[in-house]
């Protein structure tokens, strides 16, 4: 048992993490999301997802949907800033079939014009949805305050007026241009040898590849920091408050890893649900985010609370903020820290499908598998002057943004 790396004769790189397990967890990914569409074309990746599912050369929508539903198996997908996902969970003997499909609708989707027209409507109404969720839609909406004018500054969902006008060639030329081998790697975590594997996706995955492609150009400098209000028919206000951070390849992105668990991450023992909820009963949700990208990422903290105390509840979120900043924290304090998110990472473990997601991604990223025991080295060789000095950088009130969804008068 072990992790094996497959390169495939087209260049495809597959991820075997072998388990034994009668059921089998599989994904493709390719290393293309929402910042790599062009302006006047947002919403194009996303667009592409739900249309994999409609019709190829070879299957309408019903024999896509029924080809792993028949065998009890399950099928989804899901679009990113950065990546485009399609996951699989079958019984073994059913892989060959999740990876042939997985291929027909990556390589030889036909994009009909009638399903096109369909889709639209379908993604309209989740942007109608989506904007009746104040506590995910602000999120995005922060995402395109700090990042205006990039890549990352627009929603995935993209704008109405632009997904109306994406025509069918447009699509096919946006696949032709990002889905190279380069970005494209496959995952499996099931009980097959190494030997199974290479000849069943080398049978499957003969559609001729480009090998590479250009790639987004570097993030340009990002816009001062802002707060901005925007009023809602909302109940409640809505509030968010972070600054641009670390990308994959920084190496403080591990400190601050840690640092986010500690203030706000999974659990009912963060820094900020203890002294904000907890011993003042203010925010009914409050938690804090980091987001990796390639070249940058998102430190943020969101609550969620009544009007009359979401004053007093940022006060105090500052408080905690100014705490990291003045002081380094004890030994003791960083020693628990690091006990509680190694138990976190290691449960985590369990769900298979989210560590082949994550493996897979490894490879895009950095063409290699980040083990688990290389993730608790990395965890134990930050220092509480590497957490002051991140702090420090960071959560400067100078640096940090904020966005506020507040009820209409």
């Amino acid at each position: 048992m072990g992790y094996h790396i497959i390169q495939l004769d087209n260049g495809i790189r597959v991820v075997l993490n072998q388990q034994a397990s009668s059921i089998t967890h599989t994904c493709l990914i390719v290393n293309v999301g929402s910042r790599d569409e062009e302006e006047g074309k947002f919403g194009m990746a996303h667009f592409i997802e739900h249309l994999l599912f409609k019709q190829t050369a070879k299957r309408n929508t019903n024999q896509i949907l029924h080809r792993l539903e028949s065998v009890g198996g399950d099928l989804n997908a899901y679009t990113t800033k950065e990546y485009t996902c399609i996951h699989a969970s079958v019984l073994r003997p059913y892989l060959s079939r999740a990876l042939d499909l997985f291929e027909d609708i990556t390589f030889h989707s036909t994009f009909p014009e009638v399903e096109m027209i369909k889709e639209k409507g379908v993604i309209l109404d989740e942007m109608a949805s989506y904007l009746d969720s104040p506590e995910e839609s602000i999120m995005d909406d922060f995402d395109d305050l700090l990042f205006a004018g990039t890549g990352l500054g627009h929603n995935i969902l993209g704008l109405e007026k632009d997904l109306q006008s994406i025509t069918q060639q447009d699509v096919k030329d946006f696949i032709a241009n990002n889905y190279t081998a380069e970005d494209i790697a496959i995952g499996i975590s099931g009980d097959y040898t190494p030997k199974e594997i290479e000849r069943m996706v080398n049978k499957i995955f003969t559609f001729p590849l480009r090998q590479s492609r250009d790639k987004a150009p570097a993030l340009p400098a990002l816009p001062a920091p802002k707060h901005e209000v925007v009023y809602k028919p909302i109940n409640q206000v809505h509030y968010a408050l972070g600054v641009p951070a670390y990308g994959i390849h920084d190496a403080r992105k591990t400190t601050l890893m840690l640092l986010n668990n500690m203030l706000g991450g999974i659990g009912m023992s963060s820094i900020l649900n203890l002294s904000v909820r907890e011993k003042y009963g203010i925010a009914y949700t409050i938690e804090s985010s980091y987001a990796m990208y390639g070249d940058t990422g998102i430190f943020s903290i969101y609550l969620g609370t009544d009007e009359e105390k979401i004053k007093r509840a940022t006060r105090l979120v500052r408080k905690e903020l100014d705490k990291l900043i003045l002081k380094p924290i004890s030994e003791s304090t960083l020693s628990k820290a690091k006990h509680k998110f190694k138990g976190q990472i290691a449960l985590a473990e369990e769900n298979r499908m989210s560590v082949i997601i994550a493996e897979t991604k490894n490879m895009l990223d950095y063409n290699k598998i980040i083990t688990l025991d290389e993730v608790f080295q990395k965890l134990d060789a930050v220092t509480a002057t590497k957490v002051h000095e991140v702090a420090t950088e960071l959560f400067a009130a100078d640096r940090m943004s904020s966005l506020s969804f507040a009820p209409e008068d």
